[in-house]
């Protein structure tokens, strides 16, 4: 009996035993398999129990020109956050910190006293001083942090303002290329992990953690850096000189539809643009503005009835009695008298409007529509610009006799200066319509291509032969016409006057223009189009050839340079005017003494530089146009 009890005990503790070697098996499998298994999984999911997190701002991608050059950068801009369960004495803290930040204690207290596990300190702690950061971290208070935040820098100040646009408080894009492309421009920051517990104590023998961010990416401009400043120099001038309400400028390449610059006046510091009117910033001119454009919309009535075979520039005259009758409403030239008889070339020369209504009234209706839209107007250019408007054409239906007229000569239609830039580009490169763009490409932070741009033809709207005669014509304009204001000694120049009467309430503005100018270099294979317009000038004549047109002729010099462009031979020479100040060429007196210089040309004004007897090299250049008035600097040996 007793061995069968034995017996059965025996094999009871067997079983126990066993039961308790499988649960001991099932334990440590249960360790191992999440201690070294699944280790790395509970970890993070434990930790994000634990951990608080001190955002760094996110590092937003630069905007640089054609060139490399920066044009929005960034700067460090430290930001604090507090953790109130890690702090005894909010109130003290509070006053302390107030002290520093030049804030109200009690405000800063009410935010610091908040049931968070973390508060940021904005605006009275975000982007502080590097000065403010430091003297906040040598007070060593309780649950106080800095983080790393950013704000933009520019290194050029207000250039550029109203295309770049700027960004705001959450360091997001609110206008022009800022937020057109704050998609690609936005980064994603870093950010410090911090591990505590429910109270916010730190955890013991928990290593901090870092999570790294995204930077942005990277914005190409087609703008050159160096050719803005020239413009934005020029506009800032004729703002002052003639005090404008505002004006604007765009230069683009007409063989590609780059955009090399791009200005609007007056102007803001894009950190500043809450101290401004709105409408400064939100509108940036050159492709939100829309207006009649003038006389510089003639072009395009030129280059339709040239590619129509309508008139022949040099054999064909036209009668300008200083008005024309069209459907019993009687259109007046500028010029009240008229300018009688003339070939059309003068006509184009003079910018008669009565021969611009017979260029327009020889198309037709339909035709001069036709290459109206062909030209891109009454529709975006798609450049890619925030805020581009589309303009406003006469309906068909609309389309009469006397709308057929003025528009003819560039009245009564609205057309942004895109629109204008673009179509004259196309009326002198060969007849290429191409889309005006401002960004060339976008790169992420390893420099690797997101996207690219490339030149974009749309169509063709004139043919070469054509196109060559409207350059020639407007040389002709800039050399012995309307635009002599703008001649350039050697570069061969082109271009054409505007000057519009501004509408306000459907009615003309008595003795309010805006004045444009649109020149282009060089006439013989334009690298360079040119486009200014002042806005209610005063001060002076309010015609396009007296205030745009000497504007766009410094521009164009001073830029001519910087595109590669070299004087040119075959130009058409400025025909002498009364009033003009009398000119002639500059000798060559290199390699000559100073006795043959004295016997030969004593009728120069001449200064020398150095104690050599004979000429090493002079400014201005041999064979370059100057008045009776310049000096000639000579330097010897």
């Amino acid at each position: 009996m007793r061995s069968i009890i034995d017996l059965q005990s025996k094999k009871r503790l067997r079983a126990v035993f066993v039961f308790f070697l499988i649960l001991l098996l099932s334990v440590v499998g249960k360790l191992f398999y999440s201690q070294i298994l699944k280790h790395e999984i509970l970890k993070e999911r434990a930790e994000a129990n634990w951990d608080r997190e001190i955002p760094f701002g996110g590092i937003r991608g630069e905007i640089v020109d054609r060139n490399g050059n920066l044009v929005v950068g960034n700067q460090l801009a430290p930001t604090l956050y507090f953790m109130p369960s890690q702090n005894d004495d909010i109130e003290s803290t509070s006053r302390t910190l107030a002290a520093i930040l030049e804030a109200d204690p009690e405000k800063l207290e009410e935010k610091m006293s908040e049931k968070a596990y973390m508060v940021k300190l904005a605006p009275e702690g975000k982007n502080i001083t590097q000065e403010q950061a430091e003297e906040v971290a040598k007070l060593q208070l309780d649950g106080l942090y800095t983080g790393v935040d950013f704000v933009r820098h520019y290194p050029n100040g207000e250039l550029l303002s109203r295309l770049i646009g700027f960004t705001g408080y959450d360091g997001d894009g609110l206008a022009g290329i800022e937020y057109a492309y704050d998609e690609f421009l936005r980064g994603t920051g870093d950010k410090i992990r911090l591990f505590t517990d429910a109270k916010g104590v730190p955890l013991p023998h928990v290593d901090d953690g870092f999570k790294t961010g995204k930077q942005g990416a990277s914005v190409e401009l087609t703008i050159d850096i160096r050719m803005q400043k020239i413009v934005e120099r020029e506009l800032s001038q004729a703002m002052e000189k003639y005090d404008a309400e505002q004006a604007l400028s765009i230069v683009m390449n007409p063989k590609t539809g780059e955009i090399l610059a791009l200005a609007s006046a007056p102007t803001f510091h894009p950190a500043d643009y809450q101290k401004v009117d709105p409408s400064i910033y939100n509108r940036n001119l050159p492709v939100w503005m829309t207006f009649e454009p003038g006389s510089t919309f003639k072009i395009v009535t030129l280059a339709a009835g040239l590619e129509e075979n309508l008139i022949n520039l040099h054999q064909e005259h036209f009668y300008d009695p200083g008005y024309t009758m069209v459907a019993n409403a009687r259109l007046r030239c500028w010029k009240r008298e008229g300018h009688k008889d003339q070939t059309f070339l003068e006509v184009v020369e003079n910018s008669c409007n009565p021969g611009f209504i017979e260029i327009g009234q020889r198309l037709g209706s339909e035709k001069l529509s036709k290459y109206i839209r062909a030209f891109g107007f009454g529709e975006s250019t798609g450049s890619g610009i925030a805020g581009e408007a589309n303009g406003i054409l006469f309906s068909q239906e609309a389309f009469g006799p006397v709308e057929q007229a003025t528009t003819s000569f560039g009245q009564g239609i609205s057309v942004t200066p895109i629109q204008q830039v673009q179509a004259v580009a196309a009326a002198i490169n060969g007849g290429y319509l191409y889309r005006p763009y401002i960004v060339k490409e976008i790169t992420d932070s390893k420099g690797n291509t997101l996207q690219s741009f490339e030149p974009d033809m749309r169509r063709r709207v004139i043919g070469d032969e054509t196109s060559k005669q409207v350059r020639e014509a407007l040389e002709s304009v800039v050399a012995n016409g309307s635009g002599r204001n703008a001649f350039t000694d050697g570069l061969r120049v082109g271009g054409k006057t505007g000057t519009a009467q501004k509408v306000q309430d459907g009615r003309y503005k008595d003795g309010d223009y805006i004045v444009s100018f649109i020149g282009f270099a060089p006439a013989d294979d334009p690298e360079l189009l040119v486009y200014t317009a002042v806005d209610s000038p005063k001060n002076s004549v309010q015609f396009g050839g007296v205030i745009a047109a000497p504007i766009v002729g410094r521009i164009i010099e001073e830029i001519a340079p910087l595109a590669g462009i070299s004087k040119r031979e075959g130009q058409i020479e400025k025909e002498y005017r009364w009033g003009d100040a009398l000119t002639h060429r500059a000798p060559d007196l290199t390699g000559m003494t100073k006795g043959k210089i004295m016997s030969q040309l004593h009728t120069y004004r001449i200064q020398w530089h150095g104690s050599g007897e004979q000429v090493k090299y002079q400014l201005p250049a041999p064979d370059t146009l100057i008045t009776i008035e310049d000096v000639i600097h000579v330097y010897t040996e």
